[in-house]
């Protein structure tokens, strides 16, 4: 062969090549023409041809933000965004108007510690990290509406932000009708007497501080003094949310402590019940309903006063199972509970009559309670929470001296500290019925304590908990022995007698009937710089006041330290500086409110809001980006976002990322989306109305003898064993990332086969749902398809299309109209995976088959197109289409070749398989029946047995149970 030759047959040859030649001039006129734009009902973004596209089906497809990170993506970064890509497409191609983009989650922390690090603005590394990304992810074929991207650094982006702060901040939340109202509606209600002031003096007869101070009991958004997460090592506080359980910063993992600040809070906690009931209305995956569900933590039941045998104090406990507490015979407080070090006495107490002393398992071998206790609380400080809570490990405690006092009962019940009981749930206080209760079951065995049955047995154990070798737990038994002189239970179900117990413990006041929640109200001041101001100033006085509209948005100013001052939180007389506090030049103004008082001084707060502010509404923003009038328009946000039949709380078809958003951006999005629903901004109730979460990719890691990661790609393998520069190093699966060394960059991939191949194999590698193992190797399978797919269509010598004008045959009709079927059933369900595999076979079939109809072709081509839409476009333009196939109706399966010729029937003998046989989708069970016993392996099997039952159910199954 020439070299002439040689040359003109790379250039048709599906390469590497040929791929970047095809992805960049189809990514091209994709921009040029538009392709991927979605029309809106209303406003700038409104469709110039007329209503056509808009009167489509609609689907808002969505990925979670990203943050624009200076190290670019890795391999694992795309596979949720080419997911969604796929998925928009093919919805496209199903007839709908679809809304899919992009935006970036552009400020937080990562940008400013190395603004702290280098000197350099943390908006100068973000943009140019961002414009990376956008060239990474274009190079992906990602059919994304580009006018519709943001970013939260944008000020027109955060305006908005700053906007609906304000909407939370001049709101608050109306239990009696369940909803948010404008503070305006409270204050009326305050002037004109229909609600007391709590003093009992009138409004008017209220300072201007002193109202400032009772409204912010009320406001959705307010400042207190308050125990706060400090954390010096990123210099700022930390939500609840953001403390790992062992006590660290989850970004970082640096200690934290707590502190007493001045922040700004927002109270999530009016919403709790909201925000559990509605989980019922969305399409969620039940493992993140149910830790949204466990993060709010509801639960009811009763507050119990335990009053202590000696002294004034109470242990107050709360309890789900107040019908149970006949059968409290001991106490637990949480290490660190409050009265702990009030009511250890100087000495051990003296023994119970009859007994011999106090047990060693109660005093832990110390010769007073102070020191048992404080030896105990060191233990205790030194395990996480999650160490604590797990299930399994032997109980411990100690014994606090202390007794206090069964308010049902009389009995003397001791009181311990143990580390499974939390200082952060309920009161830090339980009280124990180790009877019923697995946890306390297991502490009482350990302490030799007493053990009551007060719930009957539905099985035959009996009522002496000492023989069991378990709690009985239920809600579905009758109470017994559970009566004094005032209140009896016994007989009464599990409902009634909570019921009736908690109505008596009113009646006594040392109790009530209540609901407890985990959730906290959400800390939302950082001491950070690269944030978003807060749109608020405060008086002379100190009152808080928003700024109008007209003033927003309040931006960011340009500073020159970037550092926040760590303080020492033990010392009273330190503080935390910000980095906003330091221009005292924009943090000291003069402005005029427009609330008739003129100009006046104000300071502005120079705390910055988390990170999370941007990211709980981007959703709105990529409904009516340009907006500068509203947040949304409302015909727009109806549009893509408004409740139907479908999606009773409306929002967002199809939210895709990771499940380690479970808690903090959901929780926090559905409570912002929740108030703006309230004060009538949205039709939808909830932002996300499906989630699914995909997998993520991992990768192999490989350490050296100190256990630190070496680069995985000049790792050496030599007859089963791995070497770094000669040395061996240990390999394991881990998360693929720069920090293990491990990262692959999409870029290589897309250099070597093409961004088609990545997406191809991405979508290959399992179910979206679960995670995978990332092997480069095996790539090659995914562009090995598509150099099969493109000679099926393209001569690679001549660059001509190659395929027939004949009819297909049927055998190759039923294999296409199946493929067709199945994959758009896939796609649908977002299992591309098998949707790809469906595609090879067909392929493959044309492969054997010698020829390719040209009817056969084009619908794989377009059945294809979602997945590597490149080549797609690149073979449906070969093949004599001038319009992109982007919006090309996808093939329909026709039902007459999906009907089988013929199903395989499976014989079974003592339910072993014995024959599987070809039979007719329309056999009789007696045609069946025949065939099976006349069938030589199952005469041979039976081996002349007499035969008892034949059991037929056609067409597909025959089980023979011989006599």
């Amino acid at each position: 062969m020439s070299d002439t030759t040689s040359a003109a047959t790379e250039a048709h040859k599906y390469g590497a090549a040929l791929a970047a030649d095809i992805e960049s001039r189809w990514q091209d006129r994709w921009e040029r023409e538009g392709t991927f734009d979605a029309p809106n009902p209303v406003g700038d973004l409104a469709a110039a041809d007329g209503a056509a596209e808009i009167e489509r089906p609609h689907a808002f497809i969505m990925d979670m933000f990203p943050y624009p990170s200076g190290a670019g993506l890795h391999v694992g970064h795309p596979l949720g965004y080419i997911a969604t890509d796929v998925y928009a497409r093919f919805m496209r191609m199903t007839g709908h108007n679809v809304l899919h983009t992009l935006g970036y989650d552009a400020f937080g922390l990562p940008a400013e510690q190395y603004a702290v690090q280098t000197g350099t603005h943390p908006r100068v590394t973000t943009e140019a990290n961002m414009a990376n990304m956008r060239r990474q992810l274009r190079a992906l074929g990602l059919g994304h509406d580009s006018r519709r991207s943001i970013a939260t650094i944008d000020p027109a982006y955060y305006r908005w932000t700053q906007w609906i702060f304000l909407q939370i901040f001049n709101s608050w939340y109306d239990e009696q009708i369940g909803r948010a109202r404008p503070i305006d509606e409270l204050v009326a209600q305050f002037e004109s007497g229909e609600r007391a002031v709590p003093d009992g003096r009138a409004w008017s007869e209220l300072s201007a501080v002193e109202r400032a101070d009772l409204l912010s009991e009320y406001r959705l958004a307010y400042a207190k003094q308050a125990p706060v997460n400090w954390c010096p090592g990123l210099g700022t506080v930390l939500a609840n949310e953001e403390v790992t359980a062992d006590g660290r910063s989850e970004r970082g993992n640096f200690p934290v402590f707590k502190a007493n600040l001045r922040q700004w809070m927002m109270r999530i906690t009016a919403y709790a019940d909201r925000l559990i009931d509605d989980l019922d209305l969305l399409d969620w995956p039940d493992a993140i309903k149910l830790q949204q569900r466990n993060w709010i933590g509801r639960s009811e039941g009763a507050r119990v006063d335990f009053a202590l045998e000696s002294g004034t104090e109470k242990i107050t406990v709360f309890t789900t199972r107040p019908d149970t507490l006949f059968g409290a015979t001991y106490m637990v407080l949480a290490p660190e509970h409050e009265l702990v070090d009030r009511i250890v006495p100087e000495a051990w107490p003296a023994p119970s009559p009859g007994s011999a002393g106090l047990a060693e398992e109660w005093t832990g071998g110390f010769e007073t309670p102070a020191d048992a206790v404080a030896a105990y609380r060191k233990q205790a400080a030194a395990k996480s929470e999650v160490e604590r809570q797990s299930e399994g490990r032997q109980k411990t405690g100690v014994f606090t001296g202390a007794y206090a006092v069964n308010p049902v009962s009389g009995e003397r019940v001791p009181v311990f500290i143990a580390d499974y009981v939390l200082a952060g749930y309920g009161t830090g206080a339980i009280m124990a019925v180790p009877a019923h209760d697995h946890r306390d079951f297991e502490f009482a065995r350990v302490f030799k304590l007493p053990m009551r049955c007060v719930v009957q047995p539905s099985d035959d154990r009996g009522t002496d908990p000492s023989t069991w070798d378990d709690a009985f737990v239920s809600y579905d038994a009758r109470i017994v022995d559970s009566a004094n002189g005032q209140v009896s239970l016994d007989g009464l179900g599990v409902v009634e007698a909570k019921k009736k117990i908690s109505d008596w413990l009113a009646e006594q006041g040392i109790g009530e009937g209540t609901v407890t929640y985990k959730l906290r109200d959400w800390l939302f001041s950082r001491q950070r710089y690269w944030g978003e101001p807060f749109p608020i100033v405060y008086d002379e006085d100190g009152v808080a006041h928003a700024l109008p509209d007209s003033m927003l948005p309040v931006e960011l100013p340009e500073i020159d330290d970037y550092s926040p001052r760590t303080f020492d939180p033990e010392d009273e007389h330190t503080a935390p500086e910000t980095p906003l506090s330091r221009r005292e030049d924009w943090v000291d103004v003069e402005l005029d409110l427009g609330d008739g008082k003129g100009k006046r001084r104000f300071r502005r707060e120079t705390n910055t809001m988390p990170n999370w502010a941007g990211s709980c509404w981007y959703e709105l923003r990529y409904v009516d980006p340009d907006n500068a009038e509203q947040v949304v328009d409302p015909v727009n946000e109806n549009y893509w976002m408004g409740p139907s039949p479908q999606k009773r709380a409306g929002g967002v078809d199809l939210y895709v990322g990771g499940a380690e958003h479970a808690v903090l951006h959901l929780l926090y999005s559905r409570f912002w989306h929740k108030v703006l629903h309230d004060l009538g901004h949205v039709s939808s109730s909830e932002p996300f109305h499906k989630l699914f979460n995909q997998g993520m990719i991992t990768a192999y890691v490989y350490r050296d003898e100190r256990g630190f990661p070496v680069p995985a790609a000049e790792v050496e393998e030599r007859d089963g064993q791995f070497f770094f520069e000669g040395q061996p190093v240990r390999r394991e699966m881990g998360k693929m990332g720069k920090s293990l060394k491990n990262a692959v960059a999409p870029d290589d991939i897309c250099r070597d086969y093409g961004a088609d191949t990545l997406r191809l194999y991405e979508m290959t590698m399992g179910p979206l749902d679960v995670s995978r193992p990332w092997e480069t190797r095996a790539v090659v399978g995914s562009f090995r398809f598509l150099q099969r797919l493109w000679r099926n269509v393209v001569d690679e010598d001549t660059g001509e299309v190659v395929v027939t004008d004949e009819e297909p045959d049927t055998e190759t009709l039923r294999f296409l109209h199946k493929t067709i079927d199945g994959v758009r059933a896939d796609m649908a369900g977002l299992r591309f995976n098998t949707a790809v595999a469906k595609c090879i076979e067909l392929n493959n079939h044309l492969v054997k088959r010698g020829s390719t109809p040209r009817s056969v072709a084009e619908q794989l081509v377009l059945l294809v197109a979602p997945l590597a839409p490149h080549i797609a476009e690149e073979l449906w333009s070969k093949l004599g289409h001038q319009q992109s196939l982007a919006h090309q109706p996808l093939p329909e399966a026709d039902p007459r070749y999906l009907v089988e010729d013929t199903v395989t029937a499976v014989v079974q003998i003592k339910g072993k398989v014995r024959a599987r046989l070809e039979v007719s989708p329309e056999i009789s069970e007696a045609e069946l029946e025949a065939a099976a016993l006349a069938d030589e392996a199952v005469r041979r099997a039976l081996g002349g047995a007499d035969i008892r039952k034949v059991i037929v159910r056609a067409p597909k199954l025959v089980n023979i149970v011989p006599a």
